[in-house]
């Protein structure tokens, strides 16, 4: 028989008459690929967006000579690139993220940059200044006047003939405002290299040369020739797109991964309904078994079944997660939380090839979800099954492979990182659910076989525990979907604990102080808004400041592919007290270099582990290139920059650069002093009070937890899933189960039991599988939250934490699960028996 016909002719129809149980199946891998899609298409517009942005302000070189400190590289280095015979064209270009004040006297995030105006244009259209029609021709050479984007002029709303005040250190530079530019995107200002050099302080200073080589130019060649001094450095535009990239990476793929998770719940819901569906229609696949419907065939019939269901639940997933992804980016913008593309406002990307990946996704769910079930009807012994005895045909389960995949999903755990992403850890976490519930028979046994045998005065239990512990494999379909829904909710509920546990921990250990005052927001314009040493001075001497500490970080490129780290300069007399130290420190370098402190992330992408030297490329304030090696004390855990974090002490960063600017003050306070009065003085220091900000420590912690709390929001709405998947899987499982045992509760009524009594029956078997189920996954979900927090994390973000189980809230939640459970397959077996049962024992007369 043709499959078209059995989907037209016996298909069709049961899908009409049982609409809302198939619509429930199609629902759940429509979410799964709703929410992963729309996640892709979130990502890929944010970061095609911010790369166009990137690529705008950058041009279009052949190579790019950056500096590896914020504060840019002697300009002589110019001279020698720009005549180099290779060299067709060499574009300087000034740098600088600031602060400008709109037309209330708010700052407003502001880049500029100093381009040499006749030579930038053949590198960066977008980025020629077009001068206001009373400006003048030449109006771009004015090292006084600045030109904005749209997006700057959007954001300062100044008058028309209002000069632009921005920040450089901590005072306030005024400028023309000449005309504009079109660079999109991002508040940005263009004026001339020289004004720039000279508002921000960077005389004789340069951040990049943009190159253009001859044709048949070796850029190797021509590095080797130029001789770059240590605080430079080249990156190709390949170079530059992957750094964009890593930079956001694992937290895209994380978040991609924590998306999939329903869509593996959604599969375990299409298991259950075909699992229910073949047991309602076992007498129909054993006539047309008996008519000649081949076992291979039954298979292919209920496999077709299952992927129409994920075809039609992928399809109206791809239109929901573009619609989704598409207000997303309208009313959120691409950021998702993360902070990597804050402020970038993004159009949909809508890719075919990722829609046919993502609905091939959910298809190839469906049909992992209807394995078992077209398994299960391929078995089928279709003349035993006509007289009602089951499925006699059903092999015997390998009591092993639970137990293998288990110890797979171990080994797999152990393995490294594959392109700097836990691939493996992923695949182990996979592997491990599926060996959990393939060891749900054995547990079950297990977990029985420790229940008191009840008397025979009480029938009905012992009826249920009997047959729970005797069929026992029974339970795999029964609580597969409790047991894989609660571990994924206890893993992410353990993870989520542990990591804010961290969080928490690490933020009293760096915010010891009481109050925390700053002038620049982001650490990329340290460079540009700091705090002079006579501003440090004068606050450190005012009444009430009982000690007074500062903090200098600065961004060193060490890698032209990753993003980079931070150099930190602050007090380190005490570090084991300073900073949130993992591990024992080293005694002083015995050739006598410096000592660091790195965080961990510094050892995983640079091998900066304790007892080996780190060479830092670092530019003293008289412009002179040091390459200055330390020694590496110790390793520090840092939750606030992924991309790595150096840790020296101030004395030592000062004698090395002579750099005495400071970023960050931590003030502690003497008792009984007034937070509002010592503000104010503070302020008053400042030559506008714009341009000072501060936060208490209690604040600072309230705000990073407010921030986790909803940044890990969606794993509260994903545990909820999946914890409704499998309560809705185990009422179908037993609503299959109560109809494949008509018969036997049949034959239970004519020997005097009840209705009540078989429908206690059937809830105390809920009870002892549900029980069982929630322990086992109890037990599974603490192994893979193992992983998580051991691996994923540490493998993702490079940095580590402590374990911490919230008993609390894991009881209450197994609890709810059980009572749940237990409420759910009595609900389903009341629906499923009924009067027709008696009458079913006279098909065997």
């Amino acid at each position: 028989m043709r499959l078209s016909t059995l989907l037209r002719h016996l298909s069709w129809p049961e899908l009409r008459h049982h609409a809302g149980r198939h619509a429930v199946a199609v629902l759940a891998v429509m979410l799964g690929v709703a929410l992963a899609f729309s996640v892709h298409l979130i990502n890929a517009s944010a970061l095609s967006e911010f790369g166009a942005a990137v690529r705008s302000v950058n041009g279009e070189p052949d190579l790019s000579l950056r500096a590896v400190a914020g504060s840019g590289f002697d300009e002589t280095v110019y001279g020698r690139v720009a005549t180099h015979p290779q060299v067709a064209l060499a574009s300087p270009v000034i740098e600088v993220d600031t602060y400008a004040l709109d037309a209330q006297g708010q700052r407003v995030a502001l880049r500029v940059l100093g381009l040499d105006a006749l030579v930038a244009p053949a590198l960066s259209p977008s980025l020629l200044p077009e001068p206001a029609a009373d400006a003048g021709r030449l109006a771009m050479l004015d090292p006084g006047a600045v030109f904005l984007n749209p997006a700057a002029r959007a954001a300062l709303k100044l008058p028309g003939g209002d000069p632009l005040r921005v920040q450089s250190g901590l005072r306030l530079v005024t400028l023309r405002i000449a005309g504009g530019s079109s660079a999109p995107d991002a508040p940005l200002a263009v004026m001339d290299l020289a004004g720039a050099q000279q508002a921000f302080d960077r005389l004789g200073r340069l951040s990049r040369i943009d190159l253009r080589f001859s044709a048949g130019a070796d850029p190797q060649r021509v590095l080797r020739e130029l001789a770059l001094p240590a605080d430079v450095l080249a990156a190709t535009p390949a170079e530059s797109a992957q750094r964009l990239s890593n930079v956001s990476r694992a937290y895209r793929v994380n978040l991609t991964v924590l998306a999939l998770v329903a869509l593996f719940t959604g599969a375990f819901l299409v298991f259950s309904v075909l699992s229910l569906s073949v047991a309602k229609r076992l007498p129909q696949f054993a006539l047309l078994g008996v008519l000649g419907l081949g076992a291979r065939e039954r298979l292919h019939w209920v496999l077709a079944e299952s992927a129409l269901l994920g075809l039609v639940g992928s399809a109206l997933g791809i239109a929901l997660g573009t619609a989704l992804a598409q207000g997303a980016l309208r009313w959120l913008g691409g950021d998702l939380g993360g902070g990597y593309f804050a402020g970038v406002a993004p159009q949909l990307q809508f890719g075919p090839l990722a829609a046919l990946v993502y609905g091939g996704l959910g298809v190839v769910a469906a049909l992992v979800g209807g394995w078992l079930p077209a398994r299960a009807a391929q078995r089928i012994a279709p003349a035993q099954a006509l007289k009602g005895l089951g499925d006699a045909g059903a092999r015997t389960r390998r009591p092993w492979l639970g137990p293998l995949l288990m110890l797979a999903g171990a080994l797999l755990a152990l393995a490294p990182p594959i392109a700097g992403l836990p691939i493996a850890a992923y695949v182990a976490v996979a592997v491990l659910l599926v060996g959990g519930i393939a060891c749900v028979p054995a547990g079950v046994g297990l977990l029985l076989r420790a229940v008191r045998r009840p008397t025979s005065r009480h029938a009905g239990w012992l009826l249920a525990t009997q047959r729970a512990r005797h069929l026992r494999a029974s339970a795999t379909v029964a609580v597969a979907g409790v047991v894989a829904s609660l571990a994924l909710a206890v893993a992410l509920t353990v993870m989520v604990a542990s990591f804010r546990d961290a969080v928490s921990r690490w933020l009293d250990t760096v915010l010891p102080a009481d109050l925390y005052v700053r002038t620049a927001t982001v650490s990329a314009s340290n460079d540009t808004a700091w705090l002079p040493p006579d501003f440090v001075a004068r606050a450190g001497a005012l009444p009430g400041v009982r000690r007074l500490e500062t903090l200098r970080a600065l961004p060193l490129s060490l890698d032209p592919a990753q993003p980079p780290p931070v150099l930190i300069a602050r007090p380190l007399a005490d570090a084991q007290r300073t900073l949130p130290m993992v591990g024992e420190l080293l005694p002083d370098a015995p050739g006598g270099e410096p000592g660091v402190y790195v965080s961990e992330a510094m050892v995983a992408l640079y091998g900066a582990a304790p007892g080996t030297r780190l060479v830092l490329p670092l530019t003293h304030r008289d412009g002179s290139a040091v390459r200055a090696v330390f020694f590496v004390r110790g390793v520090w855990r840092d939750y606030a920059r992924q991309q790595g974090a150096v840790a020296i002490d101030t004395q030592d960063f000062v004698a090395l650069t002579g750099d005495t600017r400071v970023n960050d003050l931590a003030l502690t306070l003497a008792p009984g002093t007034d937070l509002a009065s010592l503000q104010q003085a503070l302020r008053a220091l400042a030559p506008d009070p714009a341009l000072i900000e501060f936060a208490q420590a209690g604040e600072i912690r309230a705000s990073s937890l407010r921030i986790f709390d909803r940044s890990f929001a969606v794993t509260y709405w994903l545990q909820a899933v999946a914890i409704a998947i499998g309560l809705f899987g185990i009422a179908a499982s037993f609503s299959a189960q109560v109809l494949a045992r008509r018969k036997e509760f049949g034959l239970l009524a004519h020997l005097g039991f009840t209705r009540d009594q078989v429908l206690a029956i059937v809830a105390g078997e809920g009870i002892a599988w549900t029980a069982a189920g929630a322990l086992l996954g109890l037990g599974l979900g603490l192994a893979v939250s193992v992983v998580l927090v051991h691996v994923v994390n540490p493998q993702s973000f490079h940095w580590t934490m402590e374990l911490l189980a919230p008993w609390g809230r894991l009881a209450a939640l197994c609890a709810a699960v059980v009572a749940a459970g237990t409420l759910t397959a009595a609900i389903a077996a009341r629906r499923a028996v009924s009067q027709d049962a008696v009458l079913a024992v006279k098909e065997d007369w």
